[in-house]
C-alpha cells in the first residue's frame, strides 16, 4: 500500500492506492470518535461491494446505514442530494456521524456535499471506485450537483477525511469507464509532467488489459500532482485552475448532449482535443506537440470528433454558465507546450466559432 498527504495544516489527509486493503481499519483511522457512518453508494457499486464493507465497518466497532442513489451523471441532481439528507435524518444522525462515499465521482461529489451541509458539516471518507474518480475527483475537496444550465455549479470545498483507492476496484469497470478516467489521466501528463505523458504515451493501452503496474503508477503518479496541487491553491485562486484543462469546452458538451450522455472524462478528452486546437491556430505549441497530444488521446479511445450538431454558438453559451467565467469573461486553459498550460482570457467568442467551424469542416 502506498500513501499519499493532501498537505492542508490541520485538515490534511491521506490517499491510500493499493490492492486488498482494510477499509475498516483505514476508516477507523481516520474516524477515530465517529460511531455511525452513512455509506453513499448506488444502483451498481452498492451491490458489488457493500456487504464487505459493512462487515469490515462493524469489525471496527462502526454502526452502518445505507443510501443507495440511482447510478448516473443525469441523476447528480438536487433530488439526489436531498435523498442523502433525508437518510441522514431518518436515521438519526448526529455530528459523531460520518458519510463515506462508495461510488465514482458522482457519488463523491453528492456525498461530499451532503456531508458539508448536514448540520454545517459532519466527516466523510471517500472510497472512489473508478479510475476517473480515483486519480481526480476524490481529490482535493470539490463537491457539487448540476444545475441544468452548467454543471458543478452549486456546492462545496470540503475536504475528505481520507481517500482510499482499491485498484481491485477497477476490474469490474468496463472499458467506456476506463476511457472515461483516462481522460483526466492524459489532461494531468499534459498540464504538468512530460516525463507522465511520455509514459502514457508508451504505455497507455495496458490499461485496458488491467495491468497492475501501469494501473498503480498511473493513479500514484496522478494523486501526487493533484495533492501537490490542491496544497498549494485549495480553493482555486491560481495554480489549481490548471486542473480545468479541457474541462471549459468539455463541461459545455456535457450540457449541451445532456448530462449522462457521454461520461466526464470523455468530454474532457474531446474538450482537450479543442483547447489544443485553438493553441495551434494561436501558433502557442507546436504542430509536433498537437498531434503528440491528439494521438494519445487516440489511444486512450477518447473522442475527438465535435459532436455533429452542436454549433460555435452552442459553445459560447454553455461556456458562459461556466464556473470558470470571471467578470463576463470565458476563461480558457490552453498548452504552451506538453507538460506546461497558460490561463488565457482574451480569447474572443468570434475566434471560439471560427476554431469550432474549421474543426468540424
Amino acid at each position: 500500500m502506498e500513501s499519499i498527504t493532501v498537505g492542508l495544516g490541520d485538515r490534511s489527509y491521506p490517499i491510500y492506492i493499493g490492492t486488498e486493503l482494510n477499509y475498516g481499519e483505514l476508516i477507523r483511522k481516520a474516524l477515530p470518535k465517529v460511531t455511525d457512518i452513512m455509506v453513499v453508494t448506488n444502483t451498481t457499486v452498492g451491490p458489488l461491494y457493500f456487504d464487505a464493507l459493512k462487515v469490515e465497518l462493524e469489525d471496527n466497532d462502526f454502526k452502518v446505514s445505507e443510501c443507495v442513489l440511482e447510478d448516473g451523471e443525469h441523476y447528480k441532481t438536487v433530488d439526489s442530494w436531498w435523498q442523502i439528507l433525508t437518510a441522514l435524518m431518518e436515521k438519526e444522525f448526529g455530528r459523531d456521524g460520518a458519510i463515506v462515499a462508495l461510488g465514482g465521482g458522482v457519488v463523491g461529489d453528492m456525498a461530499g456535499f451532503a456531508a458539508s451541509a448536514y448540520q454545517r458539516g459532519i466527516p466523510f471518507v471517500q472510497i472512489p471506485t473508478t479510475l476517473l474518480a480515483m486519480v481526480d475527483s476524490s481529490v482535493g475537496g470539490k463537491t457539487a450537483i448540476n444545475h441544468p444550465l452548467g454543471k458543478n455549479m452549486i456546492g462545496a470545498f470540503y475536504q475528505p477525511k481520507a481517500v482510499i483507492a482499491d485498484l481491485d476496484c477497477l476490474k469490474t469497470l468496463p472499458p467506456k469507464e476506463l476511457t472515461a478516467g483516462l481522460g483526466e489521466v492524459v489532461k494531468t501528463g499534459i498540464i504538468y509532467d512530460k516525463d507522465f505523458f511520455d509514459f502514457l504515451a508508451k504505455d497507455v493501452e495496458k490499461v485496458f488489459s488491467y495491468d497492475l503496474a501501469t494501473l498503480s503508477h498511473i493513479v500514484k503518479r496522478c494523486c501526487e500532482i493533484k495533492a501537490m496541487v490542491v496544497s498549494e491553491d485549495e480553493k482555486e485562486h491560481g495554480l489549481r485552475a490548471i486542473l480545468n484543462y479541457g474541462h471549459t469546452f468539455g463541461h459545455a458538451i456535457e450540457a449541451f448532449l445532456g448530462f449522462g450522455t457521454w461520461l466526464h472524462g470523455e468530454a474532457v478528452g474531446l474538450g482537450m482535443v479543442i483547447a489544443s486546437a485553438l493553441a495551434l491556430e494561436r501558433q502557442m505549441i507546436s504542430q509536433a506537440d498537437f498531434d503528440a497530444m491528439l494521438k494519445l488521446c487516440q489511444k486512450a479511445k477518447l473522442p475527438t470528433v465535435i459532436p455533429e450538431k452542436m454549433t460555435g454558438d452552442d459553445f459560447i453559451t454553455y461556456m458562459r454558465h461556466d464556473k470558470k467565467v470571471r467578470h463576463g469573461v470565458i476563461r480558457y486553459v490552453l498548452p504552451t507546450h506538453i507538460g506546461e498550460v497558460k490561463i488565457f482570457s482574451d480569447v474572443s467568442d468570434d475566434e471560439v466559432r471560427a476554431l469550432i467551424s474549421k474543426l468540424k469542416a
